[in-house]
This record gives structure tokens, C-alpha cells and sequence, in this order.
């Protein structure tokens, strides 16, 4: 016979970690269920090549990944420590190819077409398009596939180069703005998710947490030479994408009119990238490519 009675309740995980369970057993099923053994991703000593890191250690264990720091002359000696200390404390192997020799090459060769020019953007996109080729060349050899580990913050505005540090085959942080990828990773310094592989414990250094992020193509540069401080970015990146809010309604919530109007540029005109870049984990509720779908080519603008 049927006795209704009160069953055990589980626990409804918090924010962090239903969001980081989420981009593990993304990353865990995408590899596992098309045949990959291994992965290896480039660990620059920054957060997300670094959370990139424990989520793959945590969805495949410390043996399936190989870790790629791939130094030039802009790389920090602060940065060589971190991506070491974060890989010995996962436990997975780490490799360091330096790029200072295909670079060159490559500057060698453009030297008479790019003669009286002015170095930039192009000569700064070269270092990632070196690393991408190398991780790639990893890929091929071993049949690993590459992880790739840009967020949605950077995805946002464009600030990623692509065939560089795009290169790859899935991004388990693909919709998470940068600041929920800080959350993630304190997160992950003082939890073990269930089902996970890694070890407990500091896993990403403090220190990649606490400093001031940079991409280290060019000397003493931060992100924020070129975008707003995160937390405001990742503000307007929400109201604009995920609330679909106008420029009045986001300058009203206190924000500088002039910087609500350049990231709502830089969102439209950075579609092309998206449409090239590797597929990810679903987490917010208007991620990019399925739930926000715009035109390449497009004139989207709030003129208010």
C-alpha cells in the first residue's frame, strides 16, 4: 500500500556553486562524450586561465590536463610564479614553451611591408596568435583539445583576438562576466563541489585573485587601460544584454553617459567575434549565440 510521508529535501545549492557544478559538468561532458582524452589550455597566471584550470582538473582529473605557460618579454616574473603555483597545487602537468622566437620570426618576415609603420595592436595580437598556434599544434600532436578561456565580459566587447587566445574547442566560462568569475574562484578556494576531482584546498593562488588583471602584451599594461573597472563594465554589460535596458534608463542608474554609449558600441560591432568563437556552458538567463542573436553586419544603436 501507499504511505505519503516527508521525504528528505536536498539543499538547493547557492549561486557560486550551482554556477560552477554548471560550467564543470559542461566542460566534463563536452570532452568525455566526443571522444577527447585529454585537454590543455594556456596558463597565463591570471584568474581565468586559471579557474579554467580547476574546473578541468575538477571535471577530469589532474592526469587529463596539461598546462601551457607560454612566456614573452611583457610576461611578469609575478606571472611565470602564479601559473606554476596554481598548477602544482592542481596537480596537473605544466609545461613552459617561451614565444619569443616565433614572434620574432613573424615580425621578421612583415619587417619590409610593415616598414614605416607605427607598432600597435597588430605587433601586441601577434603574441596571442603564437600562443594560440603552439596550443593548437599540442592539440594536433596529442589529440588534446583546447581549452579556451575567455569570459563574457571580454566576449562582450571584443577585447579577445581571434585565431589567438579564441583558439579552442569549448570555453567553460564563456557566460561568465568577469567579475562572477572572481566570485567563482574564492568560491572554489574554501568548497570542493560534489563529484569534483581536484583537491581541496587554495587551488588558485591568492595572489592571482588580488592583483590587477592584465594581458601582458605590451609593458605595464592592465585591462583597464582599455575598459571600464570591472565592476562597472559588468554592470552595463548586464543591463544591456541581459535586461535589454536603454542608454537613458543605464546612465540613470548612476553611470557615465559617454562610457554607457562606447560599451554599447563596442557590444555591437564585436558580433563578428562571437560568431567564431567556441561553444561554452549556458549560466545567465540571455547568453550569447542562442538566447541574444544580432546580425554581423548592423547599425543597432540607442541615439537617446
Amino acid at each position: 500500500h501507499w504511505v505519503c510521508s516527508e521525504g528528505p529535501m536536498s539543499k538547493i545549492p547557492d549561486r557560486e556553486e550551482a554556477d560552477y557544478r554548471a560550467c564543470m559538468l559542461g566542460l566534463r561532458d563536452y570532452v568525455n562524450k566526443n571522444g577527447f582524452k585529454n585537454v590543455v589550455l594556456g596558463l597565463s597566471g591570471g584568474i581565468d586561465s586559471a579557474i579554467c584550470a580547476a574546473l578541468a582538473v575538477d571535471a577530469l582529473g589532474e592526469e587529463r590536463l596539461r598546462a601551457v605557460m607560454m612566456p614573452y618579454r611583457y610576461t611578469s616574473k609575478d606571472s611565470l610564479k602564479d601559473a606554476e603555483d596554481c598548477a602544482r597545487a592542481l596537480g596537473c602537468r605544466y609545461d613552459i614553451v617561451p614565444i619569443f622566437e616565433p614572434v620574432e620570426g613573424f615580425l621578421h618576415a612583415l619587417t619590409q611591408m610593415f616598414e614605416g609603420t607605427k607598432e600597435g595592436i597588430t605587433e601586441e595580437n601577434l603574441q596571442s596568435r603564437a600562443r594560440g598556434t603552439i596550443l593548437m599544434a599540442i592539440s594536433n600532436k596529442f589529440g588534446s583539445m583546447v581549452v579556451t578561456t575567455g569570459n563574457k565580459s571580454e566576449m562582450s566587447v571584443g577585447y579577445a583576438t581571434l585565431y589567438g587566445d579564441m583558439n579552442g574547442g569549448f570555453n567553460p566560462i564563456k557566460d561568465l562576466y568577469k567579475m562572477q568569475v572572481y566570485a567563482l574562484s574564492r568560491w572554489r578556494n574554501s568548497h570542493v563541489p560534489p563529484g569534483a576531482l581536484g583537491p581541496s584546498g587554495e587551488v588558485i593562488p591568492k595572489n592571482i585573485i588580488d592583483k590587477a588583471p592584465s594581458a601582458e602584451l605590451r609593458e605595464n599594461q592592465t585591462d583597464q587601460d582599455s575598459l571600464p573597472p570591472y565592476p562597472v563594465l559588468d554592470d552595463i554589460l548586464e543591463c544591456l544584454v541581459e535586461n535589454e535596458m536603454g542608454v537613458d534608463d543605464i546612465v540613470a542608474r548612476g553611470h557615465d553617459r559617454a562610457t554607457v554609449t562606447r560599451i554599447e558600441h563596442l557590444l555591437y560591432i564585436a558580433e563578428y567575434k562571437r560568431r567564431q568563437a567556441a561553444p561554452g556552458v549556458k549560466i545567465t538567463k540571455k547568453n550569447f549565440g542562442r538566447d541574444r542573436r544580432y546580425p554581423i553586419t548592423n547599425r543597432f544603436r540607442d541615439r537617446s
